[in-house]
């Protein structure tokens, strides 16, 4: 679960703390794949003091007196990369001291930096992500924020991109680490921690989002978050997501613009499938905003004002007037008004690879 973020008041914590909480999307590289990669540098740089030390054996002397064997020059290079030097096999000759200044002491701070690069690593990752949720904390304006990262929110997240949205104006609230790594992936910003509690959305931005999308699991976690979000963002959309019809006058009243009947729009899809695939397909085409047909929004144009939008060459499907949508067979849609804006189906290039 990535901790218990929510145990404590996460706004009064300073930015660096965050870390953890907030994850910054980024270029991360596989943990393994890492410490792999250091360990064949370390061993590498090994390979080569043994290397060197061994065709320059005749200038190393032994306290017991005898000729260093591969082993002793095993010995030897392992002691002396990571600077323990015990004494016992010393280089005496010029040339084995003058190899050891120029080559072996870099090759041992080689090996060191190797070893210790994981720790700094970490380091530099941490002061990194503390820079970059200071810099985003104080700059984020008008994003959307996602709670819940399931099934519902990943397909939310889908059409925002679709539609153009920059993966890093999208902020995750889940506290799923699996849900927020895939997140991360695609390069959202992720919060981890309850949606339910008023700190974890504020650390979201909520308070200076442009819309939020509720979209957890459960129906009454739904609501819960719907009320915290609707008290920190009076004037933010909020799109909610249900899986049953009898509770959405909950959402409504909880300070939902709009309520998505997920069980419900599924089901009827699904009988629809059995009599009318093409209808379905059809549907489907519409929601997907990459190519084919996609249903969309617009300004109305000038020379559009006082006439009738079905004349129009576009599809129109209904007119958005003062913040309420009339359907283009309703009367209040018979002519266009200035300001009022257009919902039409557009045609959709796909983007060339």
């Amino acid at each position: 679960m990535g901790g218990r973020p929510d145990k404590e008041e996460l706004t009064n914590r300073p930015d660096h703390a965050l870390v953890g909480v907030i994850r910054m999307p980024g270029t991360t590289t596989s943990p393994v794949r890492s410490i792999i990669r250091r360990i064949i540098g370390a061993t590498l740089a090994l390979a080569a003091t043994v290397l060197l030390v061994y065709i320059g054996r005749d200038g190393y002397r032994d306290t017991a007196g005898g000729e260093l064997s591969l082993l002793d020059v095993v010995y030897y290079a392992t002691v002396s990369l990571s600077t323990t030097g015990y004494g016992d096999i010393t280089p005496v000759s010029d040339l084995a001291r003058l190899v050891n200044v120029l080559v072996i002491t870099p090759l041992r701070v080689l090996f060191l930096i190797v070893l210790v690069g994981t720790t700094l690593e970490v380091l530099t990752e941490r002061s990194r992500q503390a820079f970059k949720i200071q810099r985003w904390r104080s700059k984020v304006r008008d994003h959307v924020v996602v709670i819940g990262y399931g099934t519902k929110g990943r397909s939310a997240v889908t059409a925002l991109l679709g539609e153009g949205a920059e993966p890093g104006r999208i902020v995750v609230v889940d506290t799923n680490h699996t849900a927020l790594e895939a997140a991360s992936a695609q390069g959202l910003v992720t919060v981890n921690g309850s949606g339910t509690r008023s700190d974890v959305l504020r650390v979201a931005g909520v308070t200076r989002a442009q819309a939020i999308v509720v979209a957890p699991a459960r129906d009454d976690t739904a609501v819960l978050v719907t009320l915290t979000a609707r008290e920190l963002a009076p004037k933010a959309q909020i799109v909610a997501a249900v899986r049953e019809a009898e509770n959405v006058h909950l959402l409504r009243q909880s300070g939902a613009d709009s309520v998505v009947v997920s069980s419900e729009t599924a089901g009827r899809l699904l009988g629809m499938a059995t009599s009318t695939p093409s209808v379905v397909e059809m549907f489907e085409d519409l929601l997907t905003p990459d190519a084919g047909l996609a249903i969309a929004e617009r300004e109305v144009e000038e020379q559009e004002v006082g006439g009738s939008p079905r004349h129009l060459s576009d599809i129109v499907l209904g007119v958005v007037r003062g913040g309420h949508l009339y359907r283009v067979d309703a009367p209040e849609a018979d002519a266009i008004e200035s300001g009022d804006r257009l919902l039409y189906v557009k045609k959709v290039t796909p983007a060339e690879p």
